[in-house]
């Protein structure tokens, strides 16, 4: 089903036919990446409902799906640690990215962990066909370590006047800190489209030779 012509609706079906022009076919995974002071969840919904008007089966999944336990979790600079790479990859990102080199229906789970009740989620298992998309969003998707297993990533970006605006917002605080360590892994310069989303409603594409 063909969705309403919107602004918003206009850009990601921009974002899909550059998505599409590098990837016709196959298990594609595709990040929405973005500081943790930029919402995600939206975006990445209304990503993938646009990425299934074609047919493909599309498939959403979350970084606050796979986190670890709240009393391990550390934000600081130095050690952080908040993200379960190993659950996600090994129940996510491997099935559904192997299963397409592979004659067997392999199974993949969307969630690990249930973060309002703070443990792991109960598992369920799902299959797709050969050609499917998985649309995972959250921040700190494009670390070096994990930057090799998407085929196409967006980061989304608030103009600094809205984030300081924002209750709690700290030069000082310890996550603006972290924030600021993960802008040194360059995920914006690896980034497939950048997308300013100060105003949800009408996101513009940014291109780098205009930061």
């Amino acid at each position: 089903m063909r969705l309403p012509i919107t602004p918003a609706n206009m850009l990601l079906r921009e974002l899909r036919g550059q998505l599409r022009q590098h990837h016709a076919g196959g298990r594609l995974l595709v990040a929405v990446d973005a500081l943790p002071s930029t919402p995600t969840a939206a975006f990445a919904d209304a990503f993938a409902a646009i990425c299934a008007e074609d047919g493909s089966d599309v498939f959403r999944a979350s970084a606050d799906g796979f986190l670890i336990p709240r009393e391990r979790r550390r934000t600081t600079e130095r050690e952080p640690a908040w993200f379960d790479e190993e659950t996600f990859r090994r129940v996510l990102v491997d099935p559904f990215r192997n299963a397409a080199h592979t004659s067997a229906t392999t199974g993949f789970q969307l969630q690990a962990w249930d973060e309002q009740r703070d443990q792991p989620a109960e598992a369920r298992w799902v299959t797709a066909g050969d050609d499917a998309v998985l649309v995972v969003d959250g921040p700190f998707l494009t670390t070096p370590a994990m930057r090799g297993i998407w085929h196409f990533s967006v980061w989304l970006e608030i103009s600094d006047r809205v984030l300081a605006l924002r209750p709690g917002r700290s030069l000082e605080a310890p996550h603006t800190r972290v924030e600021l360590s993960y802008l040194r892994d360059e995920p914006v310069q690896h980034a497939s489209a950048l997308v300013d989303v100060t105003d949800p409603q009408h996101p513009v594409q940014v291109y780098r030779d205009s930061c």
